[in-house]
């Protein structure tokens, strides 16, 4: 009991740390994919606190067809890391292997949340601020296009009333049904 008492704090902060920082990186992943405006001040951010890292991993790992591995390497390796951490923490033993196989589910659940939540704020603006221009909706434009474009054509707005992020969040919320349970098995996560 004793132990709880100072785990669950300390397991919040590694949650929190890890998570903004692998965050980051993965948006910038995302930004740099979609192509998005990199003179943004969010992106000028978003570079400056991933780039001490991923000038490092750069020298060691190349980009492919445009895709930024690095990016995606240092997220999986801080994701690994976390996980490690928390198991530790909780004082049950794990070989050094199974935290880099369970963090693949734990970013692609992180890769779909990021797209959920970027349509739940784009709609949210859309309603509370429509038409206004700001850093951060121009982004969450750029980042939200590859998927709402398609599904716009499939479903285009009806009465001034749009419901493709509708249709688009559904969508996200099937493939996280679908596709993580078995990721999560396949790779024996502890974290169902």
């Amino acid at each position: 009991m004793g132990g709880s008492y100072l785990t669950d704090p300390v397991v919040f902060l590694i949650q929190t740390l890890f998570g903004l920082y692998i965050l980051a990186v993965l948006l910038r992943f995302l930004l740099q994919l979609v192509r998005a405006d990199f003179y943004n001040p969010i992106s000028q951010f978003l570079v400056k606190v991933t780039n001490p890292p991923l000038k490092i991993f750069r020298r060691i790992i190349p980009g492919v067809g445009g895709i930024d591995l690095s990016s995606l390497i240092l997220a999986w390796l801080l994701k690994a890391i976390e996980l490690f951490l928390i198991i530790s923490l909780a004082g049950t033993g794990i070989n050094l292997i199974a935290p880099f196989i369970w963090a693949i589910p734990e970013l692609v659940e992180l890769f779909i949340n990021i797209y959920l939540f970027g349509i739940l704020i784009q709609v949210i603006l859309s309603w509370v601020n429509p038409g206004s221009y700001n850093p951060a909706t121009a982004l969450l434009y750029s980042l939200t296009g590859p998927l709402m474009r398609p599904a716009q054509k499939i479903l285009p707005p009806m009465g001034g009333i749009d419901l493709s992020p509708m249709l688009v969040m559904i969508g996200l919320i099937l493939l996280k049904m679908l596709l993580l349970p078995p990721l999560r098995q396949i790779t024996s996560s502890p974290f169902l």
